[in-house]
C-alpha cells in the first residue's frame, strides 16, 4: 500500500483520505472506529463487510456542500456518489485491510455495496470486500487486519459485541480481538524524540509503521 498522505492530491480520494493542509497538524490525521463481518459460505471465507466511522471533526470536513436540497441532512441518497468513488479509490491503498487464512495472504476482488451515512455527528461508510476466490480455513486461524502502514489514519476497533461478527461461519467459530496499545490521540509526535510530522510524510507503505498499532480479529474453527 502506498503512503496515504498523497491522498491529499488524490481526486478519487480528496473526500475520504485528505485534510486541510491548516488542520494537519500531528499524526495521525483522521480517526476511524471500525467494525467487520467476515462472511462464509459453504464452509468457505468469501469476504469481509466493513463499516467505519469517522471522527465528528473530519466528517463535517468531508461533508462540506454535499447537502445537496439544503435540508440541513445528509441523506445516504446525497453521499451515494462520494461513497461509490471513495470506495473504488481505496484499491490503491489495498483497502487498508490485510487478511490471512491459515497463514496465506488474500487477494480481493473489487468493492461492492458502497453506502454512507451520517449517524449522528461521525460519517459511516460501509462496503462489501470479496476474496478473488473463497478459501477453505478448515483448522487454520484466520487474522483480519484493518491499518494504514503510514499511519495517517488511524484505525481502531470499535467496542462491543458488533466490532468482529461472523457471518456463516460453520458451528463451533468464534472471533477474538487483540488490541496493542496505541499512543494518545495527537500525541504521537511528542512520543519518541525525532518524531515529526516531517517523519511520518518520509515513511512508505514499505515502512509498515502502522503494523505495530494495528488491532486484530482472530477466527478459530474446531
Amino acid at each position: 500500500m502506498p503512503n496515504a498522505a498523497p491522498a491529499l492530491r488524490l481526486p478519487a480520494l480528496v473526500a475520504l483520505f485528505a485534510l486541510a493542509g491548516s488542520q494537519a497538524v500531528a499524526h495521525p490525521h483522521v480517526w476511524v472506529t471500525a467494525r467487520a463481518e467476515i462472511d462464509y459460505a459453504s464452509g468457505q471465507v468469501t469476504g469481509i463487510r466493513h463499516s467505519w466511522s469517522f471522527d465528528p471533526a473530519y466528517s463535517a470536513f468531508v461533508t462540506q456542500g454535499l447537502d445537496k436540497n439544503g435540508d440541513g441532512k445528509l441523506s445516504p441518497d446525497e453521499l451515494a456518489d462520494l461513497a461509490a468513488e471513495n470506495t473504488k479509490g481505496l484499491a490503491e491503498f489495498g483497502y487498508f485491510t490485510k487478511l490471512k487464512v491459515g497463514g496465506k495472504e488474500q487477494a480481493f476482488a473489487d468493492p461492492a455495496d458502497p453506502r454512507m451515512a451520517m449517524e449522528g455527528d461521525a460519517l459511516t461508510m460501509s462496503f462489501l470486500l470479496p476474496l478473488k476466490a473463497p478459501v477453505t480455513q478448515g483448522r487454520g486461524v484466520v487474522a483480519l487486519e484493518v491499518y494504514d502502514p503510514t499511519y495517517f489514519v488511524s484505525f481502531g476497533l470499535a467496542e462491543g459485541a458488533d466490532a468482529a461478527k461472523l457471518a456463516g461461519a460453520p458451528a463451533g467459530c468464534a472471533a477474538t480481538i487483540t488490541r496493542p496499545k496505541a499512543p494518545e490521540a495527537k500525541t504521537v509526535d511528542a512520543a519518541k524524540p525525532g518524531m515529526t510530522e516531517a517523519f511520518f510524510e518520509a515513511l512508505t507503505a514499505a515502512s509498515n509503521y502502522g503494523l505495530q498499532y494495528a488491532q486484530r480479529v482472530l477466527v478459530a474453527c474446531p
